[in-house]
């Protein structure tokens, strides 16, 4: 299956460059192109490409806003969204996060982990940057949640909470199983479980959840 995405940029060279990065790999396609965020919504909700990948920081609707309109708690049929940037401990990061984007990407990433990000995108997974996650959302977390952490609607068992930890350090599922020592197929059924109980839509919601509520202190997390 071809990943179909729409890249929004305000630089025309960046946007050149994501666009022949992804449509090098044999199962990514670029449909679109954007150079402001407004046109960006207006692209996506037309193509309805499976990854929207969106600077941050771009003139009219910036990044941010883009994501809310896209993929925002309010979108009955949100698009997956990746954000990527050259700012790395940006409040606007952990905004987009918030707004509902799935990833977290540096411009300095490289072509394999741009892809990758895309691809775990398009399967409904989240990526962020591994070198960033902990710092990023620790930072953030930091200077504290709108309002009191969500209450789970069920307790977590010892083996969800092990796994929250994890997801929360930025671990793939399959570094997950490995240093659980679990099946892949029990570490999907444990993060649908934490979804399920945190009303989170995604990985990234669960880590944010993780830092909220103090279950993972400093490190780098890798």
């Amino acid at each position: 299956m071809t990943v179909r995405v729409l890249v929004a940029d305000d630089q025309e060279i960046v946007r050149t460059g994501l666009t022949m990065i992804l449509d090098a790999q044999p199962d990514i396609e670029v449909v679109g192109g954007a150079a402001d965020g407004r046109r960006a919504v207006e692209l996506a909700r037309r193509l309805r490409p499976d990854v929207c990948l969106f600077d941050i920081r771009m003139p009219g609707i910036d990044g941010i806003e883009a994501t809310r309109l896209l993929a925002g708690p309010a979108v009955e049929d949100p698009l997956a969204v990746v954000v990527i940037t050259t700012f790395d401990l940006d409040e606007y990061v952990y905004a987009a996060l918030r707004a509902g984007a799935l990833g977290f990407l540096l411009k300095d990433a490289g072509p394999a982990l741009l892809a990758q990000a895309v691809r775990a995108a398009a399967n409904g997974d989240a990526l962020i940057a591994p070198a960033v996650t902990a710092r990023l959302l620790r930072t953030f977390a930091a200077t504290g949640p709108a309002g009191p952490p969500a209450q789970p609607v069920e307790p977590l068992t010892d083996r969800e909470e092990q796994v929250l930890v994890t997801v929360a350090r930025g671990r793939t599922n399959s570094e997950i199983a490995d240093e659980l020592h679990i099946t892949l197929s029990t570490v999907k059924t444990h993060v649908a479980s934490l979804m399920a109980k945190l009303g989170a839509r995604n990985r990234v919601e669960i880590a944010m959840w993780a830092y909220e509520t103090h279950r993972v202190r400093g490190g780098s997390g890798r």
